[in-house]
């Protein structure tokens, strides 16, 4: 089965073979995936262990690793398909909402509801498991709502910022 995968604009074909064996844009890669719990799985690639968080966020997949927050998009082959004759796979418009991708602490929140923030820009810095992880706007918009404040503990899933 073939996968188009999309993480910060970059896009890598991922083919997984009935044998098990991982192609990443054609080249195979020495890779190992087991869930570990709902949403915590060990993965080992080339070589080295990784712990890591993955969410499926109504479409958006987000993925923790070591430290840092990635979001992107998997498609199959059919929803590449489908997204090909809708006329692409982005949207630049409607709301986005950041959410918590851990229980943590809000150690800051550097941007200002009204304030423009670029693709990629810091909009929230969430402490968790004694690691600071830095949550970036998924695209360019304006912040329409700030729904935490520095130093407030919040839960998995909850809406951090709203960006329109």
């Amino acid at each position: 089965m073939k996968y188009l995968t999309i993480i910060n604009d970059e896009k890598f074909e991922i083919e997984i073979q009935a044998d098990g064996t991982v192609l990443v844009n054609g080249e195979p890669r020495d890779v190992d995936f087991l869930a570990l719990g709902e949403s915590l799985y060990s993965v080992i690639m080339q070589h080295a262990s990784y712990e890591t968080v993955v969410e499926d966020r109504d479409g958006e997949i987000e993925v923790l690793l070591r430290g840092r927050l990635y979001s992107g998009k998997v498609l199959d082959e059919r929803q590449q398909l489908m997204a090909s004759r809708g006329g692409g796979l982005e949207s630049d418009s409607g709301e986005v909402v950041i959410r918590a991708p851990m229980p943590g602490l809000i150690v800051a929140v550097p941007v200002e509801e009204g304030e423009e923030v670029e693709k990629g820009q810091t909009v929230v810095i969430l402490e968790s498991m004694k690691m600071q992880n830095e949550l970036k706007a998924p695209r360019a918009g304006v912040v329409q709502r700030i729904s935490v404040e520095a130093g407030e503990s919040v839960e998995q899933k909850k809406a951090l910022v709203t960006i329109v």
